[in-house]
């Protein structure tokens, strides 16, 4: 959810190298992964996407390998020439052609004609440490600065937005191709570093033609061009060029470790599921529908409750009715259930919360409307008419009518940290939810003469009497992008760990905040020094009883110097909020989004 407008993105370019791995086949891909094409259309075998596996640093005769995208010593991104399948028949190619003709002709001459607004202007999206990097294979060795903590042996994982190939046409942030960036901690104070793309059925399609394929929901689709942007990917998909019916997601926002699996998650598509291997590197596996239970998009902010095991997740669908869907699935992955949650409107639900009887479901300003785009503008729009309210459903709600809705007027929390129970002087059950407020709260679609603010919430509502309060804990400072104790999530915690916005879109810190007290300690990056999400690992695992201290952990992320131009992982300890190490990393790292650490010992039980 960050923007720059400081530098300008490097060149990426398919090697030709690849271009030739793109015509045999991978024995790293099942034809689970691939899109399942129209017929006379794709060879059932797939073609492969993966750079070959790193060598091991022991063999004597290593091979140099050529990751999926290089750099170029430019400063500005270009579209790339098109390259045929050659799968396609002469009919499909001619129709390639032609359609190719039309894009760059008609839809891109008129495009040059309107200025871009910096939310979708790619020259700003992806500039600076928001410009993509090349894919990185496993680097062993790392410099380790301090010690890192006897408790973090797993790999701490964080996705972003890489986008491989230059668009065409505007870009959003968050239309870019999610890349995983991975840092192996184990025993002796070592540590590796690897980053590779997602292979997403819309990646893997668009590496075979070496160029943007499919729409870029944000970035492209407004106004009139916008449709002809859609027409023009519906006409390839009539023709059989591209396939949209086995997901369109880019993967690149929330990370989640369930039942064996890393999730990479975009609420465009399934998630994916990606293999870590031995070596702490990354290999898709392919999209996840949860063995066949579902086959809808979900959100990237799904909750595993920390007592039950269970995972809640949400669908938003912004087409047709139902527009949202609740969903909890056990501990083993089974289905548990599958709720229509009744709402007007589509609207745009980032992200909600839990508690340890409640679902707490955000129906805020933030709307789809498919019909601006013939009035020439946005189909996200902000509803300034609607007023914002909190769903809280029963989680042994079978049917979903019981959900009782409680207006928060002025509320839109793009992310929440937490939620739990609590009775008040009067016998009444009162929901208590932490987030972050964002306002305007079409920020990060749209731009705006208003002072951006994101400030740390609390909001209670009653659920006999429907009224609700709300007051900002930490006033006059931007906060987004973390969380709490995640052994706690559901109850009541004390302490949320979150990134310092400022100056905003950039990361300057991390602030350690009591919920009680409102204290605010800071762990500062330094001069030219930014980073992202901190993600907070506990140092024991706790039961139900709550021993020890809720901040005995380490808060981990990764931190760019703009300055001297090194990447490196920062770790602070959770109750000083005092650095004990620092990894340098062998590439850059671009801005991103959300993380997670698993464990050596979830990795054991990895499903492989």
């Amino acid at each position: 959810m960050i923007f720059s407008s400081t530098m300008q993105p490097s060149l990426h370019f398919f090697t030709p190298k690849h271009q030739s791995l793109l015509q045999t086949q991978s024995q790293l891909f099942t034809c689970k992964f691939i899109v399942n094409p129209a017929k006379k259309t794709v060879p059932r075998n797939p073609l492969p996407l993966l750079s070959p596996p790193a060598p091991s640093r022991s063999s004597p005769h290593p091979e140099v390998v050529e990751p999926m995208v290089q750099r170029e010593r430019s400063n500005v991104l270009v579209p790339q020439h098109p390259n045929y399948p050659v799968h396609l028949n002469r009919f499909q190619k001619l129709a390639a052609v032609a359609l190719d003709k039309i894009e760059t002709s008609v839809i891109m001459r008129l495009e040059k004609n309107h200025v871009l607004p910096k939310m979708v202007d790619p020259a700003v999206q992806i500039s600076g440490n928001f410009a993509p990097v090349e894919e990185c294979p496993v680097h062993h060795g790392l410099e380790v600065v301090g010690r890192i903590p006897a408790c973090l042996r797993g790999v701490y994982v964080r996705n972003g937005a890489n986008p491989m190939f230059a668009p065409s046409g505007g870009h959003h942030l968050f239309d870019g191709d999610g890349m995983i960036h991975a840092v192996g901690l184990g025993l002796g104070n070592k540590a590796s570093y690897s980053c590779r793309y997602t292979r997403t059925s819309r990646l893997v399609q668009e590496a075979r033609f070496g160029r943007c394929m499919f729409p870029k929901p944000i970035g492209e689709l407004h106004g009139h061009l916008g449709l002809a942007r859609l027409g023009l990917y519906m006409a390839r998909a009539g023709l059989g060029l591209v396939d949209g019916s086995h997901g369109m997601g880019v993967a690149n926002a929330g990370l989640g470790y369930f039942n064996g699996r890393l999730l990479a998650m975009s609420e465009d598509d399934l998630p994916y599921h990606v293999k870590i291997t031995g070596d702490a590197d990354l290999e898709t596996i392919g999209r996840f529908n949860f063995n066949d239970q579902i086959d809808c998009p979900l959100i990237a902010h799904p909750k595993l409750d920390p007592v039950t095991g269970d995972l809640h997740t949400l669908n938003y669908n912004v087409l047709k009715k139902p527009y949202l869907k609740y969903f909890r699935f056990d501990k083993f992955g089974r289905k548990s259930r599958d709720l229509r949650v009744d709402i007007d409107q589509a609207t745009m639900i980032h992200d909600f919360a839990i508690t340890e009887n409640f679902v707490v479901i955000p129906d805020h300003q933030m709307v789809f409307k498919l019909s601006e785009m013939i009035r020439g503008g946005s189909p996200v729009v902000y509803n300034k008419n609607k007023t914002s309210r909190f769903g809280v459903l029963q989680q042994n709600d079978v049917v979903g009518s019981g959900i009782q809705w409680i207006n928060v007027r002025n509320c839109f929390c793009f992310h929440l940290w937490n939620a739990w129970e609590e009775i008040s002087d009067t016998g009444d059950k009162i929901i208590v939810v932490i987030g972050s407020c964002m306002n305007p709260p079409d920020s990060i679609f749209n731009e705006s003469k208003d002072t951006f603010r994101s400030e740390l919430s609390e909001i209670r509502m009653n659920l006999r009497t429907r009224q609700s309060t709300q007051r900002v804990i930490v006033p006059g400072m931007n906060l987004e992008a973390g969380q709490v104790n995640g052994q706690y999530l559901g109850q009541k915690t004390r302490f949320v760990y979150l990134a310092i916005a400022d100056p905003w879109p950039k990361c300057s810190g991390i602030a350690k905040v009591d919920l009680q007290t409102g204290k605010v300690t800071k762990f500062m990056y330094g001069t030219w020094r930014y980073g992202g999400e901190p993600f907070f690992v506990p140092e024991k695992k706790q039961t139900c009883n709550r021993n020890g201290n809720e901040d005995e952990g380490y808060i981990m992320g990764f931190v760019r110097d703009e300055k001297k131009e090194m990447s490196e992982m920062v770790i602070v300890q959770g109750s000083s909020m005092e650095q004990v190490a620092a990894i340098s990393l062998p590439s850059r790292v671009p801005y991103g989004f959300h993380g997670t650490f698993i464990s050596q010992e979830e990795l054991r039980r990895q499903v492989i």
